[in-house]
């Protein structure tokens, strides 16, 4: 597509000059007008990317019809062209909004390259766009994959606190996911367009953790040879998520918190105060109340970081999150090794339905990147995941003493089998029909109260439905 360039001048002469060294380049398309009134009409009416405008001109001057294209069409880059008593009001008009001034008389290759630097600045501010966009679709909690009703709870959660500024403070065990829904919090915030500073309080010592979050000047220790911006400076305006606050020292522990209270901070050596304008999430996987208590934590620091807690459960609490999130990163890994994995056999699913997970999401993450690269056919079996079938839960069973014991451990057996079998029945026949309950009824020849009714009792829910199970499914 032709970039679309409009020179609005009063002088004859300029409008020639511009017509006849900017239409040497193939991917202009340009035209003139003399009139600022005409400029905006044809503005309104058709799209431009690049305005090449006089300061000086009749009926409405330049810096009258910058201010009114930049409230309308703010992407448009406006190259102001003045005279050389004029070079004080052309200054202005950057403030305003302008691109660049050209002085009048210029020659050819000044125009060119004022136009070009437009355009190559329009681009990357095109490609940021895209960039945010695409972080903030990845990062939407709808994405956030889990249709259990803990992980319900925490999505109406991030719901209330996401549009507020509110200091937020995430909990739950390592590998739950607390950074991902951090950044979710963040790209469905006013703030989303400003940046997401991560700092994991748990990988850097007492020295360097506050040198990164404060920031240091060259000098003020050894190895500071260079000024350096500290997290609370790069988070201005955005959001900064401290993980793992817990692992903070007592002294850090002062000094953050007259951050937070005082939005104010000195960088390690500087005697200058900067002011401190960012959105405070934390992580931990601590019991900071236990800590508070020992003498460990800041009473009045819990307090100032524990506004809007969200409390993250752990995979083993939410197993119905386990086949969707398997498939989703069978998916991905798949794609990434150039395979075609996409299945999981029964006792495979059973493993992982099976498996307590105690380093949670992060473990089954892994534990699928295993297994995608060890399957040898688009199947995951038993065989591939033997990094957990050796910690699956053994039934503890006392060796029967009499006839009637023998009796009651064999019902009990064929009971604890018989509903792993039916729970994979139901969790297969789902995933085999993307997840809707009227179809995956049809396909096993049940009816659909029966099928819910057995969905109820393994307490399967789709996301998306009434918590009901006679509520109709999504979709």
């Amino acid at each position: 597509m032709k970039v679309r360039i409009l020179v609005v001048d009063d002088e004859e002469i300029v409008i020639r000059s511009c017509l006849r060294i900017l239409s040497d380049d193939a991917d202009y398309e340009v035209e003139a007008v003399q009139d600022g009134l005409e400029a905006l009409k044809k503005i309104d009416d058709s799209h431009y990317d690049v305005l090449i405008l006089d300061i000086m001109m009749p009926k409405m001057d330049g810096l009258e019809v910058l201010r009114r294209v930049k409230e309308t069409h703010p992407d448009i880059d406006v190259i102001m062209v003045t005279g050389l008593s004029q070079i004080e009001t052309a200054v202005k008009s950057m403030k305003l909004g302008a691109f660049d001034y050209l002085p009048k008389p210029f020659d050819p290759d000044e125009l060119k390259l004022v136009v070009k630097r437009a355009l190559e600045r329009r681009q990357l501010l095109q490609e940021n766009l895209e960039l945010r966009s695409e972080l903030s679709s990845k990062y939407r909690f709808e994405n956030i994959i889990g249709s259990s009703p803990q992980m319900q709870n925490v999505y109406r959660l991030i719901a209330k606190c996401a549009p507020t500024n509110s200091t937020v403070m995430l909990t739950g065990e390592s590998g739950t996911g607390k950074e991902l829904i951090a950044r979710a919090i963040h790209y469905n915030s006013l703030r989303k367009d400003k940046p997401f500073v991560a700092v994991d309080c748990n990988s850097l010592s007492e020295n360097l953790l506050e040198s990164e979050m404060f920031g240091h000047v060259k000098g003020s220790f050894t190895g500071a040879v260079v000024n350096k911006k500290g997290m609370f400076e790069v988070a201005d305006s955005g959001s900064l998520f401290l993980d793992e606050i817990g692992n903070i020292s007592l002294a850090t522990q002062a000094k953050l918190l007259r951050v937070i209270q005082e939005r104010e901070f000195k960088a390690v050596g500087d005697t200058r105060t900067q002011s401190a304008n960012f959105r405070l999430i934390t992580a931990t996987n601590k019991d900071l109340k236990a800590m508070v208590a020992d003498g460990t934590f800041r009473e009045d620091l819990f307090y100032r970081i524990n506004i809007f807690p969200i409390q993250v459960p752990p995979l083993r609490q939410r197993r119905d999150d386990i086949p969707p999130l398997a498939f989703h990163f069978l998916r991905v890994f798949s794609e990434d090794l150039g395979k075609k994995v996409t299945e999981f056999s029964e006792g495979a699913m059973s493993a992982l339905m099976h498996h307590d997970w105690p380093g949670n999401v992060r473990e089954l993450e892994n534990t699928i990147h295993r297994a995608a690269i060890l399957a040898t056919d688009k199947v995951v079996r038993q065989a591939h995941l033997a990094n957990i079938i050796e910690s699956l839960p053994k039934f503890d069973i006392d060796v029967p003493r009499t006839s009637d014991e023998l009796k009651r451990i064999k019902k009990v057996t064929r009971e604890k089998s018989v509903e792993n079998i039916e729970k994979l029945f139901v969790l297969e026949a789902l995933k085999r029909n993307a997840w809707n309950v009227t179809r995956s009824a049809e396909e096993t020849g049940m009816q659909r109260a029966n099928f819910q009714a057995l969905m109820k009792k393994y307490d399967i829910r789709i996301r998306g439905t009434e918590q009901d199970p006679d509520a109709p499914e999504a979709g």
